[in-house]
């Protein structure tokens, strides 16, 4: 992955979000605020003007802007998590131009093992976390990164029969259970952007 193919990346999960705002808000209204897709929409919009401002020079300056905007643009846990994920990834990558396949593996579990530092989920509480790290896995054991973005739908379907123990979902218990997490889902559409550009 070099510069452009880190600046189409985030373009394409600026567009993929874009597309689906409304059904991210809507997986959000019965177990959460409401507002993911609007946020998320929001923070990635900020991230494309900060790209256009800052022509980043490196992939790993390109995620490192995009998740400090992520963070500083995006409110709830969105911002903060998904910030956190680009900003980890991107320090991982430090100043290599060009990161081969295995660099953006370990760059994504930097930026996995912050999401989990931050937000304290594991596999099985119901969160994004649950989406990201079977696509981490994936990359991590040479798998291709289509095969990569199936292991994240696989794992944010997980979700759905899940009592979630992290995040606002947390608060319904059983009640929150039949409805898939839309940090897993958005995490589909950030590796399904990867793949269409990698």
């Amino acid at each position: 992955m070099n510069t452009a193919t880190a600046t189409a990346w985030l373009r394409a999960f600026a567009a993929a979000v874009d597309e689906h705002a409304a059904a991210l808000t809507d997986l959000d209204r019965p177990i959460g605020d409401s507002d993911h897709g609007v946020n998320l929409q929001r923070g990635v919009h900020a991230v494309l003007e900060a790209l256009d401002a800052q022509a980043p020079a490196t992939p790993g300056a390109v995620l490192t802007t995009a998740g400090s905007t992520l963070v500083s643009t995006v409110g709830g846990a969105s911002g903060p998590l998904f910030g956190t994920l680009l900003r980890r990834a991107g320090k991982a990558l430090g100043e290599t131009e060009d990161a081969d396949g295995p660099a953006l593996a370990a760059a994504l579990r930097a930026g996995l093992d912050g999401v989990v530092k931050l937000g304290g989920a594991q596999v099985g509480d119901a969160t994004l976390v649950d989406a990201l790290t079977p696509a981490v896995e994936a990359l991590e054991a040479g798998r291709t990164v289509a095969e990569a973005a199936a292991a994240a739908e696989a794992g944010a379907a997980s979700t759905e029969p899940l009592v979630a123990r992290k995040g606002r979902a947390s608060y319904l218990g059983e009640r929150g259970t039949g409805h898939r997490d839309p940090g897993a889902q958005s995490v589909v559409l950030l590796v399904r952007a990867l793949a269409a550009v990698a």
